[in-house]
């Protein structure tokens, strides 16, 4: 078991760059805008979700790799993205020069988002997936805590602070490019290419038990018997899974989560706080979001997913009503980051935990890199539309409304979790692809729902 939280946490490194990645701009934001006098629609949608752009093809196109070459030289290609982009961009001297090396991070976050957890989901026991998996969002939100760090430490580090911030990533990017060399190929992945031999060896270390072993071998062989020579996730069959990983995705970007966390210390200062009072608010959010998503990570084998969205849900649907209404009545002060903060562990303990576990396990072995290819281009693209408008909309309709329209697709996403998302704790992976392979109709949601 030690050797497989090794190669979990490894394998989850991944999402630490993909959270220094995506937060680190954060401290740069106004810099850059004042160095290249962008403006607010070039600076949005280029400048600043450039990278956002990149996650999208990187999450789009991250399936083929994932499902041709492997989940972990899959990892090793993300490593090197990171690391030249970390490169790049901070010794880029104009905006699109600037905007292109982002985009190439901007792949390795997409890429990683269907590699790492399909990647951690198919070497750990069922038991404890949940949690393996989880190890994926902690290092995210891990990243993200540092960045938030990093980037007040240099706030005032050279000339130019914005390089070094954007620079510290070569550091991480160069340590997990290293290690991730030394962690074995997904059994299942090997099973599914028909390298039997090679998967057993793996298997072997995951299920020392004898009885354990065979009884997986033989799920693996019964799941391949049912599955179709050309079988892609749009199929009748696969609707349902297909609607899971669709909804999730969407309503983790509806939340508002990738806007607040791109833009946190501008949010802080329209709410009335000073820049570096801002900037110390933003390391604030990531020290919460650090300690509610250990929360998750112990709490989603034993409560399950499905209790974690739900708690999540109405406490994003109380923070963001409360954030709203704080800005739409100027309550001003230290109202906004209290509530905020609010918002960021809802987020933690619910959509964080669960989203990338969830999406890992609703499709069968064969097209699971697939699968998350779906769920991650759903959230992606979302994730690149809506931080790219937040810039224009603050400047028009103003924050209030912008927090009050997260909130009601909350109350959406409530409903979602209530009567439609299944409870897949404690179930193996084949167990979970038999279910949604034998039959398409509302028995198997029945079923899945009433499970644990």
């Amino acid at each position: 078991m030690k050797k497989i939280w090794i190669w979990s946490l490894v394998a989850a490194l991944a999402g630490f760059l993909f959270g220094f990645d995506t937060v680190v701009i954060s401290g740069a934001d106004k810099q850059l805008q004042e160095l290249w006098q962008t403006s607010d629609a070039f600076h949005g949608s280029i400048v600043m979700a450039m990278a956002l752009w990149g996650t999208v093809v990187g999450a789009i196109l991250g399936g083929i790799p994932t499902n041709t070459y492997g989940r972990r030289n899959t990892l090793i290609g993300i490593g090197i993205l990171y690391l030249v982009s970390a490169l790049g961009s901070s010794l880029a001297g104009d905006p699109v020069v600037f905007a292109i090396f982002r985009f190439l991070g901007g792949l390795g976050v997409g890429a990683s988002t269907i590699a790492a957890p399909a990647y951690v989901s198919e070497i750990a026991p069922p038991d404890k997936r949940g949690k393996l998996v989880s190890l994926y969002q902690f290092n995210i939100v891990f990243g993200i805590l540092i960045a938030f760090l990093s980037n007040y430490l240099l706030r005032d580090f050279g000339s130019q602070p914005w390089r070094w911030m954007i620079g510290a990533e070569v550091v991480p990017a160069l340590i997990y490019l290293i290690l991730v060399f030394f962690i074995p190929k997904s059994p299942r992945w090997l099973y599914s290419k028909g390298r039997v031999e090679e998967a057993k060896k793996v298997l072997k270390f995951i299920l020392p038990n004898s009885t354990d072993l065979e009884i997986t071998l033989k799920k693996l062989e019964k799941q391949a018997e049912v599955e179709e020579v050309n079988e892609n996730i749009f199929m009748k069959k696969y609707r349902f899974p297909l609607m899971l990983a669709f909804f999730i995705a969407f309503f983790n970007q509806l939340s508002g989560i990738n806007a607040f966390l791109y833009y946190a210390p501008r949010i802080f200062e329209s709410a009335g706080l000073g820049e570096s009072t801002a900037l110390l608010s933003s390391i604030g959010v990531g020290v919460v979001n650090l300690i509610f998503t250990l929360f998750g990570v112990f709490l989603i084998d034993r409560m399950g997913r499905k209790k974690l969205m739900l708690i999540g849900s109405i406490g994003y649907i109380i923070s963001l009503s409360l954030v709203a209404m704080a800005f739409l009545q100027n309550w001003g002060g230290m109202w906004v980051p209290i509530f905020l903060f609010l918002f960021i562990a809802s987020h933690a303990i619910g959509q964080g935990a669960v989203i990338w576990v969830f999406i890992s396990e609703i499709f069968p072995n064969k097209l699971r890199a697939s699968g998350q290819a779906f769920g991650s281009s759903t959230h992606w693209i979302l994730a690149a539309i809506i931080p790219s408008l937040v810039p224009l909309l603050f400047s028009t309709i103003g924050p209030g409304y912008v927090f009050a329209f997260f909130a009601f697709m909350m109350v959406l996403q409530l409903i979602f979790v209530i009567f439609m998302m299944p409870e897949t704790k404690g179930r193996s992976l084949e167990d979970i692809g038999l279910n949604f392979s034998k039959n398409n109709n509302n028995s198997k949601i029945i079923e899945l729902n009433s499970t644990k």
